[in-house]
């Protein structure tokens, strides 16, 4: 039984030597914070749904790394988005711009809640209209009132 404990503590005393210590984030603080304000306005083209910034695959750290570059090269941040704009579509902008060939993705989600809209309204005017077109003949009516006698006894 001690030897399984000195082999605990044996391990937990090599597990703190065999951690790494954190890469610097940034060699230049200013180069770092203009990547992440461009980053948060672009898309991962993997996860689709986080921005640039946060997202953590591998194809997410090349496009930082290429933008770190772009931006050590002195290119402004409007020229940064052009040449992503250039190499990956209006799909890798958050807020792409309303051009004829971004009408759909604007105008969409719209169109669709109006749609939805019409069909509700269509549907519930129908099933109004349905709801009192039923009459009954005199012998249900008779049964009716007889049941309705029967229940108030």
């Amino acid at each position: 039984m001690k030897i399984i404990y000195a082999l605990m503590l044996a391990l937990l005393a090599c597990g703190g030597a065999m951690a790494k210590e954190a890469p610097q984030l940034a060699e230049d603080p200013v180069v770092e914070q203009r990547l992440i304000v461009i980053s948060e306005e672009m898309r991962c083209l993997v996860c689709q749904n986080e921005s640039l910034a946060g997202s953590r695959s591998d194809l997410a750290n090349d496009l930082r790394r290429e933008l770190r570059t772009l931006i050590k090269q002195g290119k402004t941040d409007a020229e940064i988005r052009e040449f992503m704009v250039s190499r990956y579509g209006d799909f890798v902008l958050y807020r792409p711009p309303v051009k004829p060939s971004t009408w759909l993705l604007w105008a969409g989600p719209f169109g669709l809640m109006i749609l939805g809209v019409v069909a509700l309204f269509v549907y519930l005017r129908r099933r109004s209209t349905d709801v009192g077109t039923d009459v009954l003949t005199d012998d249900e009516r008779k049964r009716a009132e007889a049941m309705l006698q029967e229940g108030e006894k």
